[in-house]
């Protein structure tokens, strides 16, 4: 049988062909720890690698969500602490106002409570970054504004944000809400901070009422119902105390779940996408190996005679 010179020559550049598209691949694998070059190395892989890339980018966002909720939530509750010792001052002030008191000494108490009025709207009126707290989804004005007449007395305090929650979504159907409304006279919603009308909350008004009884020396009504009023608004304060302890510690165990399966994540795509490296160093030796006796058997044939061919 006569087998063309051509067809061996043909056949050893095919085979060093091959070996030499291997061994480059296998130097380039050595060299980027990296196993997958392109989709067709392994497209089953490349495939689970893809997946694994949009869950770790799906993953590192809620962790940047739920590090942003933390500051806000962080802030928030700073806030209220704040207006809490404000609404305690308040009530101390209301129960020292007995009948042993002067008007001179009411009148002096009156007056710390209009600062305090003034302190409590500052302190809700705080902002975290750009954006203020507690005015619900309107984030770029200040929730509360004060009224004030000649003689600096605070006659009023307007709630002028709004009751809508903006949920950020910190986990797979997961979503929390940090922007907590200042007020809700609406009935329905979330729960006002500093005044609610379905748990007789009205902070300031409550404030500007004991000032004025302090003003007119009316023991009384201070007794019988400014008392009262700050002790619904201490409540009111106590509960939002305990829903943003309740979100922090929410938003720390789905930081510590963000995390641990961030790991996981990345783990999984090391095994994936890298190469082992003692296994790809034996495999370019036995390639380069397989490559070099390729070129000298072609060495050989190629000098070989038609002749030799012949039976």
């Amino acid at each position: 049988m006569r087998v063309a010179t051509n067809q061996f020559s043909n056949s050893l550049i095919n085979q060093l062909g091959k070996l030499s598209t291997r061994q480059e691949r296998l130097q380039t694998e050595a060299a980027s720890g990296k196993r997958l070059q392109t989709v067709a190395d392994d497209p089953v892989a490349a495939r689970r690698l893809l997946d694994l890339q949009a869950q770790a980018g799906t993953v590192a966002q809620y962790q940047k969500n739920i590090g942003r909720l933390q500051d806000a939530t962080n802030a928030g509750y700073s806030g209220l602490r704040a207006v809490q010792k404000v609404s305690n001052r308040a009530g101390e002030i209301a129960t020292l106002a007995d009948g042993l008191k002067t008007p001179e000494q009411l009148r002096t108490y009156a007056t710390e409570v209009n600062k305090l009025i003034n302190q409590a709207v500052s302190e809700l009126n705080r902002k975290q970054g750009d954006s203020y707290l507690f005015g619900g989804t309107k984030t770029d004005q200040p929730p509360f504004t004060v009224e004030t007449d000649a003689t600096g007395q605070v006659t009023a305090v307007t709630f002028q944000g709004n009751t809508s929650g903006n949920p950020t979504e910190i986990a797979a159907g997961v979503s929390v809400t940090a922007n907590v409304p200042g007020a809700n006279s609406t009935g329905d919603g979330p729960r006002g901070l500093v005044a609610d009308s379905r748990h007789g909350a009205d902070f300031f008004n409550h404030l500007i009422s004991l000032r004025d009884n302090l003003l007119a020396g009316n023991k009384q009504e201070i007794a019988d119902t400014n008392r009262a009023e700050l002790a619904a608004d201490e409540d009111n304060l106590i509960y939002h105390l305990g829903e943003y302890g309740a979100t922090l510690s929410q938003l720390e165990a789905a930081d510590a779940s963000a995390t641990s399966l961030s790991t996981e994540l990345a783990g999984e795509t090391s095994r994936t996408a890298d190469a082992d490296l003692a296994e790809t160093l034996v495999r370019l030796n036995e390639t380069q190996t397989a490559y070099q006796a390729t070129l000298q058997s072609a060495s050989k044939l190629m000098n070989l005679s038609l002749m030799d061919y012949l039976r």
